[in-house]
């Protein structure tokens, strides 16, 4: 019997260790932290200090706007993006959940990227898109695709590139929500052509097996 308690014991914490090391965002010990960033006096707490509970509003739990479409002609890609992070939602900080509306011109594309701390579900609202994401190497990289419509849901795991493009000929949105207060993104093609400074073109022509001229003619347009 006293063996079978070590045993559970053991268990026990392994399991919470676990869960512990494969927590990305701190649990919460308040029922709330709403986030500022000017305090007079206060601890660093992951990014974000703590609102006095006393002065906390409404309001910092509230976020309106997402009704309207994001302006898809600012960019080549005909893609839009409205993110409710904590850096949009003060009242997000501790929680380890975000939100975003991602509007699509006709072929408009949410180009290769990652988000190194948070998972994605997504919803589509209108049009269609066609959404995919690539496995690591451990999984022999492979890409996992879906055609989506109105009212289908996708998830892509966490750290993983992922993309959508709309391949309908109308305008297509889309929410989607992030287990993290603030999940990142990482564009693949702005973070390795783009860097700052850039990744030496030597490299990235060895690593491509590309002649140097095509990472030069990268750089320039991603600089």
């Amino acid at each position: 019997m006293e063996k079978l308690r070590y045993l559970l014991l053991l268990t026990l914490l392994a399991l919470t260790s676990s869960l512990v090391a494969s927590a990305y965002d701190p649990s919460p010990l308040q029922d709330f932290c709403v986030a500022i960033n000017n305090p007079v006096d206060g601890v660093f707490v992951n990014g974000k200090f703590c609102k006095d509970p006393k002065q906390v509003k409404a309001d910092d739990f509230f976020f309106p706007g997402l009704n309207k479409p994001g302006n898809t002609a600012a960019t080549p890609l005909g893609f839009a993006v409205t993110p409710v992070t904590v850096d949009q939602l003060a009242g997000l900080n501790t929680l380890g959940i975000s939100f975003a509306r991602l509007d699509f011109a006709p072929y408009g594309l949410n180009p290769p990227h990652t988000h190194p701390r948070g998972t994605e579900i997504l919803v589509v609202v209108e049009g269609c898109l066609f959404v995919g994401f690539v496995a690591s190497n451990q999984n022999n990289n492979t890409l996992f695709t879906k055609v989506l419509n109105p009212g289908d849901v996708f998830v892509f795991p966490i750290g993983q590139i992922h993309f959508q493009l709309n391949v309908g000929e109308g305008k297509a949105f889309a929410f989607a929500g992030l287990s993290s207060q603030n999940p990142g993104v990482i564009t693949i093609a702005n973070a390795v052509f783009g860097s700052k400074p850039p990744i030496s073109a030597d490299l990235l022509a060895k690593a491509f097996q590309v002649d140097k001229s095509v990472i030069n003619y990268l750089q320039k347009q991603f600089s």
